[in-house]
């Protein structure tokens, strides 16, 4: 399996997204949100730069894992679950809309999902049928 350009694409311009956020976060914010809307902002820039360079990491191991169809249905979970944690995040600060702040832990749950089922997708136990 040679490694998706679409998704490394995507990954990559996730990771320039969180860095950008991570810094307008830090230098716009500052004087128009309070400190615990700075913080919830610092999490989900922080949050969404760590799974983006995850993607890329879960791209690079899928060729060699035994399970790809699994590896590549993680990758999906992970993209999913940073985009719903981190822009809920994003936006429940930019709007203080509270009700947000319900959304993102699906996000979590989406995260915490892909990397589980990324972990089962090396099994070193092939089943087969007679």
């Amino acid at each position: 399996m040679v490694l998706d350009r679409k998704w490394f694409t995507f990954a990559s311009v996730n990771v320039a997204i969180a860095i950008a956020c991570g810094a307008f976060g830090a230098h716009s914010l500052q004087t128009k949100v309070d400190a615990r809307m700075l913080e919830v902002w610092k999490t989900s820039s922080q949050y969404h730069l760590i799974m983006s360079l995850g993607l890329i990491l879960i791209l690079l191991a899928i060729p060699v894992l035994t399970n790809q169809k699994r590896a590549s249905f993680a990758l999906k979970l992970v993209a999913a679950g940073t985009v719903v944690f981190s822009l809920s995040l994003y936006l429940l600060v930019l709007t203080g809309a509270k009700w947000l702040g319900m959304i993102t832990p699906i996000g979590g749950v989406l995260l915490i999902s892909g990397w589980l089922i990324l972990a089962t997708s090396n099994s070193i136990i092939k089943t087969s049928v007679s």
